[in-house]
């Protein structure tokens, strides 16, 4: 179908004649993004001009326009776009009549079911409410007339600009805290998993509003790329729309599937990657443009007192602050000295970039751009100079951030290190990391910078940071994909051949002190050694521990706490002292703690459950944000089948969440002088909600877990049941290996699956059904994500065969299937 035969169609003013025009419009595939959304405004402008001519013969009035403001305004309408509407009129006419007119226009449109944003005034009143309320001077900044009378909606547009460019000084500072506590309500859309394509920071608000920002004629956004980006939104929030049916902005994780392949694209993660360039080249000139508004108001308010101070009209000249060879600061930016030449100075980009995070100084865009045109390549491998301007940059700590992200709007970055493409806007599907995979990398360089004083080589800490999960992307574990990338990238960079394999060697193992911290038995021999082998040196673990810390902390809150952090720091001590030539001792069965001896004597007594809490907060987190509570639960019983699920269930039921578990095996001597076997559970837990039970409800539950009148599974189900799903959203199946080399002493079975209430007491029933014993237990969360490590014999005390652990592995996944 043609736009001329859309309006054909459309020539039936009436309800059902527009209904099925637009309904034919928004079914053509053959047309889509600009011109469905021209189409459609065309369309709907013919509708209404019929609705008005009509309502206005009717009620007699003259001296009036109907007017479309905002989106519509601007000739873009999405599928499920409001209607901004406002009735013009002169006020020469009655206001019966003009209520009239109103109400021949509103209510069709109201009987259709479109969603309509309604307002009637005369231009006194337009003028005076856009005033006093920013978001409609907003919207009339775009007025557009529909029909009537247009002298009228000339004068007002014309009167509105001349209002807006005379308020500027007011209302652009107003309009810039607007798009502020916007952000930080909504969040930034280049880092959300289910992004607000309107109100994120980086969308279609803030695309409007720098189309507001070059009518003040104060400043104007950079234009490079911008309609193509405000494009790409667009096209989003109309598959959006189309795929359901609805008038929604957000784009959640279920429907993303659909609209990549309205978008012809390959998939959620090609979506959101194709939404995140868009938004960042939003952000980027939201920030260049503020940045030069606030300039330009500051030098305005100033040029009076300077004028008087220098007795006439004369201009100063804005003074040079020398920064680093060829670079300036100047009117609080920094540019590049008139002496400074690019095209002979390679590493001039460099330079510049760290001399301005040094100084915490943005860099001017203009400068930017013609680095990224101008500038020689830099010869590979890059000179000392080079890199060492790379190291001062990462190390600048938050103010690296800013020139990053200047450097990577001009395709900089992807020239200097051309593997950064991979990880380019790359989404992270795991809800435990706060950013992409590129910015996180940077703000991994950024926790480091805090931590340079704790190692021997604070370069190789800095670039491994930045380097440690550019394998994401490629095909496998970006571990050994990233050590693979990582030795080239640094080879580049100009580190010599032994410095190159530790940022490898980093790269590899970035994950292995805090995963072998968690999940691993720190007493075991076996385990301290093989860290100890993939490390290689003390300085290697030195910079290892501070990359971890790193990362985590610049993962998310959810990835790094004052637990994860003991552990790790005992782990590394006991590499150390391994790599320092200390063996571990070989362990031998621990004695009971006295405590854990006293309730051993007291179950041996009353042949029941003996328990105690013992609460212990954590430290604060580095933000002042409490930690939940800590508590230690020991357990004390006659040795006995299904103990662990027992426990395990009846924890869950009170909304303890386990972080660690051992299980020992005690023998006390009873009265007749013969050995009793007593089982002694230590958990380390945390109380969900920061209120804990009590220490005998606890025990009454258990004794009934363990008698049969508390039906856990029921009860944990019930609550499964009662937890709020997100719809469509499904967790990838559970996943149960055995740890290959794990441990001497016992087979190490590692349970990957979707945290849920209960789920360390449905993996207990299930290694209790498979008649294997439980040496410990080291549990982890991440997020949503539970990755638990069990330590298991055999009846004897035994590591289990190859074959049987294997079939131990599939009776565990099977039940959590």
């Amino acid at each position: 179908m043609t736009s001329t035969e859309v309006t054909t169609d459309s020539e039936d003013s009436g309800p059902s004649g527009y209904a099925a025009a637009r309904l034919r419009l928004l079914q053509e595939e053959a047309q889509s993004g600009p011109p469905r959304r021209a189409a459609l405004a065309r369309l709907t402008d013919d509708w209404l001009t019929g609705l008005f001519t009509a309502a206005a013969e009717r009620a007699g009035v003259r001296g009036a326009a109907l007017v479309a403001v905002g989106g519509y305004g601007r000739g873009e309408l999405s599928p499920r776009s409001d209607l901004d509407l406002l009735l013009l009129h002169d006020g020469t006419a009655d206001a019966g009549a003009v209520a009239a007119l109103a109400d021949g226009i509103w209510y069709p449109v109201w009987d259709l079911g479109l969603a309509l944003d309604h307002s009637v005034r005369t231009p006194g009143e337009a003028r005076r409410t856009a005033g006093e309320d920013l978001k409609v001077q907003l919207g009339l900044l775009d007025a557009r007339p529909v029909a009537g009378d247009l002298g009228l909606v000339a004068g007002l547009r014309t009167a509105v600009l001349a209002d807006w460019r005379n308020q500027a000084p007011k209302r652009l500072p107003a309009l810039d805290e607007l798009c502020r506590e916007r952000a930080e309500r909504m969040g930034e859309l280049q880092f959300l998993l289910e992004p607000d394509l309107k109100e994120a920071r980086g969308g279609l608000r803030d695309a409007t509003a720098l189309r507001a920002v070059a009518a003040s004629w104060v400043a104007d956004a950079p234009r490079e790329g911008l309609a193509e980006a405000r494009r790409t939104l667009l096209d989003a929030r109309d598959a959006l729309h189309l795929t359901t049916g609805r008038a929604t902005d957000r784009l959640a994780l279920q429907e993303q599937d659909q609209v990549a392949g309205a978008l012809g694209l390959l998939d959620a993660d090609a979506l959101l990657r194709h939404v995140y360039e868009a938004a960042r080249t939003v952000s980027y000139a939201t920030d260049v443009t503020w940045r030069e508004v606030n300039r330009v108001l500051r030098a305005r308010s100033a040029r009076p007192r300077l004028r008087s101070l220098l007795g006439g009209g004369a201009k100063a000249a804005p003074e040079r602050t020398p920064l680093a060879e060829g670079v300036v600061e100047a009117d609080g930016e920094v540019v590049l000295a008139r002496t400074a030449r690019p095209e002979r100075d390679p590493v001039l980009t460099l330079r510049a970039a760290a001399a301005a995070a040094e100084a915490g100084l943005p860099l001017s865009r203009h400068l930017v751009r013609h680095l990224s045109t101008a500038a020689q390549p830099l010869p590979v491998p890059w000179p000392s100079q080079a890199r060492e301007e790379l190291v001062t940059l990462l190390g600048a700590g938050e103010a690296t951030v800013a020139v990053w992200e200047a450097l990577e709007a001009e395709g900089i970055i992807t020239r200097l290190l051309p593997d950064w493409e991979r990880v380019h806007c790359r989404p992270q599907r795991n809800p435990v990391h706060t950013w992409t995979v590129d910015r996180h990398l940077v703000e991994t360089a950024v926790r480091a910078s805090h931590l340079t004083r704790r190692v021997g080589r604070p370069d190789l800490l800095l670039i491994a940071a930045l380097l440690h999960d550019i394998g994401k992307g490629w095909p496998g574990d970006h571990s050994v994909a990233g050590e693979v990338i990582a030795r080239d990238m640094a080879a580049r960079i100009g580190f010599d051949k032994q410095d190159v394999g530790v940022v490898a060697t980093l790269v590899r193992h970035h994950l292995l002190l805090v995963e072998t911290a968690t999940r691993r038995d720190l007493d075991d021999p076996a385990t301290v050694r093989s860290v100890a082998t993939a490390v290689g040196t003390a300085s290697t673990l030195e910079l290892l521990h501070a990359l971890t810390e790193a990362d985590a902390l610049a993962t998310g809150p959810a990835a790094w706490s004052s637990w994860r952090a003991s552990l790790v720091t005992d782990l590394v001590k006991r590499v150390a002292a391994l790599l320092a030539g200390e063996e571990p001792p070989v362990p031998e069965p621990l004695a009971p703690s006295a405590e854990q001896e006293r309730l051993a004597i007291e179950a041996l007594r009353t042949r029941e459950p003996v328990l105690s809490l013992h609460t212990r907060p954590e430290p604060a987190s580095e933000d002042g944000e409490p930690a939940p509570v800590g508590v230690e639960l020991h357990i004390a019983l006659p040795d006995r089948p299904g103990v662990l699920p027992a426990a395990a269930g009846v924890l869950a039921l009170h909304r303890l969440t386990v972080r660690a578990a051992d299980l020992r095996a005690v023998e006390l001597p009873t009265e007749l002088g013969e050995p009793a076997g007593l089982l002694v559970l230590s958990w380390r837990v945390a109380a969900e909600y920061g209120s804990l039970p009590q220490a005998t409800r606890l025990r009454a539950d258990l004794v009934r877990a363990l008698d049969g009148s508390l039906d856990i599974r029921a009860r944990l189900a019930e609550r499964e049941a009662a937890y709020p799903r997100r719809r469509g959203v499904k967790a990838p199946p559970p996943r149960v290996t055995v740890a290959a080399a794990g441990s001497r002493l016992a087979t190490v079975i590692e349970v990957r699956a979707q945290d849920a209430p209960g789920l360390l007491h449905r993996i207990g029933r299930a290694l209790e059904r498979s008649a294997v014993r439980v040496r410990s237990a080291h549990v982890s969360t991440l997020g949503a994500n539970a990755v638990d490590a069990f330590y298991v014999t055999d009846g004897d005390g035994e590591p289990l065969s190859p074959e049987r652990a294997a079939e131990v592995a599939r009776d565990v996944e099977k039940e959590l299937g």
